[in-house]
């Protein structure tokens, strides 16, 4: 290919289009939520929250505190919850468990907002990331080692509450840099799109990985929707799979039935190598997601096939 004048501009239209529109389709969900959170933390209602689920936690076999860090982790991401889990004394087994649940149900507001917004039901999302997790803690602590309990990560230590303007004015320099970050994500993964499109390497993307696809129970097509996902995580990557809906690239049902997957494993590289990070087994972390976002699809295709009627993706 010729990067003629009239290409580049083509491609650099193409490219800035793409980030703007995805840019501000991103933070207008996350911002808000982020401010929400903030809030909710700081005035003590989250540790009620918390309270309330300390019966389940002992289903999971976890400490009753172990809560906190499932909604630091539902709520925003898994570096909240790592970051709430080094305050407590937590055992390998717990944080492997804890660690899992996150992995599946993290940033549950904005993603799920974001699954809504490619085509799926938000409520179905929402329980079948929450419903999978508690399955794979469950699971996890059935099979887990027992000498998994006898090793201590983490010593507690007492965090003092700040006052209000303090806590604001660190939520917002902390929102900054999420933002420049995200931006920067974005103009990365636009340009890598736009410039596989140009050199049409899509299609050769589609036959290399096509085949991993097929057995996740996905198209072939959407095997760089895949990569980017895994690599940078769900809401970084769902300009991508965005903007492949409007252009028409992906229907609503290939979208509803990627959401199944992705609401289950994504993000392999960065957050399984931030548990990776705090001493946690990786194995433990990237199997348990694969199997079960493979589990989730086949049967999701096999609940389409069972019941043959006009099925509008979106719809539970």
């Amino acid at each position: 290919m010729i990067f003629s004048r009239q290409n580049l501009t083509l491609i650099a239209r193409t490219w800035l289009k793409r980030t703007l529109d995805t840019s501000w389709f991103l933070l207008k969900i996350m911002v808000p939520v982020s401010l929400f959170v903030a809030l909710l933390g700081w005035s003590g209602l989250l540790e009620n929250i918390a309270l309330a689920l300390r019966p389940l936690m002992k289903i999971l076999g976890l400490p009753g505190e172990a809560a906190l860090v499932y909604i630091s982790g539902a709520l925003l991401n898994n570096y909240s919850a790592i970051a709430v889990m080094s305050s407590m004394n937590l055992t390998l087994h717990d944080a492997i468990i804890l660690a899992m649940m996150c992995l599946i149900s993290h940033n549950l507001i904005v993603e799920t907002a974001v699954m809504k917004s490619l085509g799926s039901s938000a409520a179905k999302m929402a329980l079948l990331r929450i419903g999978v997790a508690i399955l794979a803690g469950v699971a996890l602590n059935l099979v887990l080692p027992p000498s998994f309990s006898e090793v201590k990560l983490f010593a507690s230590s007492a965090v003092p509450q700040s006052a209000f303007w303090p806590m604001l004015g660190a939520w917002a320099i902390s929102t900054l840099k999420l933002t420049v970050r995200i931006i920067v994500y974005i103009l990365v993964l636009m340009l890598a799109q736009t410039l596989l499109e140009q050199f049409n390497m899509m299609e050769w993307l589609s036959r290399w990985l096509g085949w991993l696809m097929r057995i996740f129970g996905l198209e072939p097509s959407m095997s760089f929707l895949w990569i980017v996902i895994n690599i940078v995580g769900y809401a970084y990557g769902a300009g991508i799979i965005k903007a492949a809906r409007d252009e028409g690239r992906m229907s609503l049902q290939e979208g509803d039935l990627f959401n199944h997957h992705a609401a289950i494993s994504h993000s392999l590289l960065e957050d399984t190598v931030l548990y990776g990070a705090i001493s946690l087994p990786v194995l433990w972390l990237l199997v348990p997601r694969l199997v079960l976002s493979l589990i989730v699809v086949w049967a999701e295709r096999l609940r389409r096939d069972l019941f043959r009627r006009s099925l509008r993706a979106g719809v539970v």
